[in-house]
């Protein structure tokens, strides 16, 4: 029986109009469910419920009539990509009196609006992938996770490479820009670490290292990304410029990988890292979990990749520089300093993202630390205090105007202990102090250990002790090996050529 308050469906009219058909209607009611009154309704009336609803009719005036099709509309018109948020604001502007809850209703119908008149939206078309086939490389900007090292913000991206079919995804740290330098040592650590290489490359054009380059810089640019790819049997690809979907397999993959980061950084409590060594190794054991989630397909799509070739090709970019009687070079905008002997020679500089390594000739002398211009129109100082340090004994008032005084300093008590002889002492004896500082650290070796003591001493308000610290960091006789030389006697070098003769 029908359960009074209960309307009467669609399902239980079709049941009764067909039980009708072989039963009286009191019985055809009853198996429907319904009541007899109900019954006699619906053979006056034959309609489906459904059919009988009246349509939801306004229950208030409509705040935007008036203005919609005269306002709304020509604007929508004239600017499609105008926000609905910003067509309000306006609405508002030139109707005071509006009210501001029909914000939500105006969105809703700049929605159907746009569905039926808008203009065409482009389509994303969905690809067919083949294991082997495609890989895809991008950067990530990772500033906005505010990781530090040694408590110094880390102004990085990374390099982000993905097979596309099974998932596999490699990261590398890159402390510069988008550059040939950074791609090239990206991408061969991806293609080594998978053990292979897919048919097709494909990368965004490289939009961010063709910036401010001329055209045949760009055009070297090219020439040598092609020969990269065609190192490994790769045909390189670049999308549309500016158009991000069509790299979007990897686009979409950056967020996860970010989403990654940051939920690893919060559960380690803590952003700060000892070395970048250390944050490099953090970010490899991140993605080696993404890739141990897609093992299988990745083990599948490896054994289709073309065989890596027999060593890697070069992964920087050659200059030649020339030593100047500063004992530095400059290039791109960042002052090295250099050991004096090399003053006048010209060396063969491999400009790696992170690093420089020197050589004169064929022989690899020293890596430096790679620098870079915070402004890029202000140049930077990647200064050793070792590499000067013996002629700035001889002349220690230079050290007051020097160019690159603050960053000579090795650490910041150094610096500190500096600024406080020159108001206590005077400029001479404060260089001349600050000197002897600099090469005790780099004589005896003790750099960290005398940082300490100058720390605690500008804690304290005291100026450093140069005779104790002259005691202090000298050598210990009783720590000096004892050398006992034994002269052998004439007549035993007399027996030997005698022997020899026989």
């Amino acid at each position: 029986m029908r359960v009074p308050g209960c309307h009467i469906n669609d399902h239980q009219m079709r049941l009764y109009m067909k039980l009708k058909q072989t039963n009286p209607v009191s019985v055809a009611a009853a198996k429907a469910g319904i009541s007899m009154a109900s019954a006699y309704r619906i053979n006056a009336d034959p309609s489906l419920p459904s059919q009988r609803k009246k349509p939801r009719e306004r229950r208030r005036p409509d705040p935007l009539a008036e203005i919609f099709e005269t306002e709304i509309v020509p604007l929508l018109e004239a600017a499609p990509g105008l926000r609905a948020v910003a067509i309000f604001e306006e609405l508002r502007r030139r109707h005071p009196d509006l009210d501001p809850g029909v914000r939500r209703t105006l969105e809703r119908r700049i929605r159907a609006w746009r569905a039926r008149f808008g203009p065409d939206q482009e389509v994303i078309f969905r690809q067919v992938h083949e294991p082997g086939r495609l890989g895809l490389s991008d950067f990530t900007d990772m500033g906005d996770l505010a990781v530090t090292v040694a408590g110094a913000p880390l102004d990085h991206r990374l390099y982000h490479f993905r097979l596309i079919w099974s998932g596999f995804e490699h990261a590398h740290v890159i402390l510069g820009g988008e550059s040939y330098v950074a791609l090239a040592e990206g991408l061969q650590n991806a293609l080594w670490a998978v053990g292979g290489a897919p048919i097709e490359h494909r990368s965004d054009s490289l939009s961010a290292a063709f910036r401010n380059l001329d055209a045949d810089a760009r055009a070297d640019l090219t020439t040598r990304y092609d020969a990269l790819c065609e190192h490994y049997g790769m045909v390189p690809t670049r999308n549309n410029r500016g158009v991000a979907h069509e790299n979007g397999s990897i686009e979409s993959s950056h967020g996860h990988l970010k989403a990654a980061v940051r939920d690893a950084l919060l559960l380690r409590g803590a952003c700060d890292f000892d070395d970048l060594a250390t944050y490099r190794q953090f970010i490899d054991e991140i993605v080696a979990r993404k890739n141990r989630r897609n093992g299988a397909r990745i083990d599948s799509e490896r054994a289709v990749l073309q065989p890596l070739p027999h060593a890697r090709t070069s992964d920087y970019e050659e200059v030649i520089v020339t030593v100047t009687s500063t004992s530095s070079f400059t290039l791109r905008k960042v002052f090295y300093t250099v050991p004096s002997r090399l003053i006048g020679h010209r060396l063969r500089v491999r400009l790696y993202d992170d690093r420089l390594d020197l050589f004169i000739g064929g022989t690899r002398l020293m890596t430096l630390q790679r620098g870079r211009s915070a402004d890029h129109a202000t140049h930077a100082h990647v200064v050793d205090y070792r590499h000067v340090i013996h002629s700035l004994r001889r002349k220690p008032m230079a050290l007051l105007k020097l160019v690159y005084r603050n960053q000579l300093f090795p650490r910041e008590a150094y610096r500190q202990t500096f600024e406080r002889l020159l108001e206590a002492v005077g400029e001479r004896a404060a260089c001349k102090q600050a000197v002897e500082l600099l090469s005790m650290a780099h004589e005896r070796a003790c750099e960290a250990e005398l940082n300490e003591l100058l720390a605690d001493g500008l804690a304290a308000g005291r100026l450093p002790d140069m005779a104790a610290l002259r005691l202090r960091f000298a050598p210990d006789p009783a720590a000096l090996p004892e050398v006992v030389v034994e002269l052998t006697p004439l007549a035993d070098y007399d027996a030997l050529l005698m022997g020899e003769a026989a």
